[in-house]
């Protein structure tokens, strides 16, 4: 048996201590925000954060994350966002974190498939970096990381955009 902190929430798990934290959080905990890619760390789509740092759930094994880890998957982006506003349990509910609600604005995705791990490397670039210029959101997609978050379908200028527009949303703290 695994404890595991995923969105905020302790969870027991019964996995091999070698089976991918990927496979735990979809089959075991039911979180379809990762997706699997390549089951390589290449592409980016199993994409997690790790106590807040970009990790690739295809190739992180569960027994490569303690119990006093903090896991965060989309799913749990919007809670992220309010313990770090501070706001009341209400006012988290209705809330989306400001990367999902440009991604939403910007219409970004295509097929979608790639926008876990999208979503995930912008929120830990605005964290660390609340006003990144261009040069530093390609960076950070393209050279942070085991390797660089592919979209097959190539909306780059999209994604651009909305890691920019999502820095605005921060800005303003809504």
């Amino acid at each position: 048996m695994a404890t595991l902190n995923v969105n905020g929430v302790q969870r027991e798990v019964e996995a091999s201590p070698d089976t991918p934290l990927l496979y735990v959080l979809r089959n075991d905990l039911q979180l379809i925000g990762p997706q699997f890619g390549c089951g390589l760390a290449q592409c980016g789509a199993c994409a997690v954060l790790i106590d807040g740092k970009e990790a690739r759930s295809c190739v992180t094994a569960l027994s490569d994350v303690a119990a006093h880890q903090e896991i965060t998957t989309l799913e749990g982006l919007p809670a992220r966002w309010a313990k770090q506003k501070g706001l009341s349990a209400d006012e988290a509910k209705s809330a989306l974190h400001p990367v999902q609600q440009a991604w939403i604005e910007e219409q970004t995705p295509h097929c979608g498939f790639c926008q876990n791990g999208m979503m995930i490397k912008a929120t830990e670039l605005l964290e660390s970096n609340p006003n990144p210029t261009v040069a530093q959101i390609k960076d950070a997609f393209t050279n942070s990381g085991p390797s660089p978050n592919l979209c097959r379908c190539g909306t780059y200028t999209a994604i651009i955009e909305a890691v920019q527009h999502a820095a605005t949303i921060m800005a303003k703290g809504r």
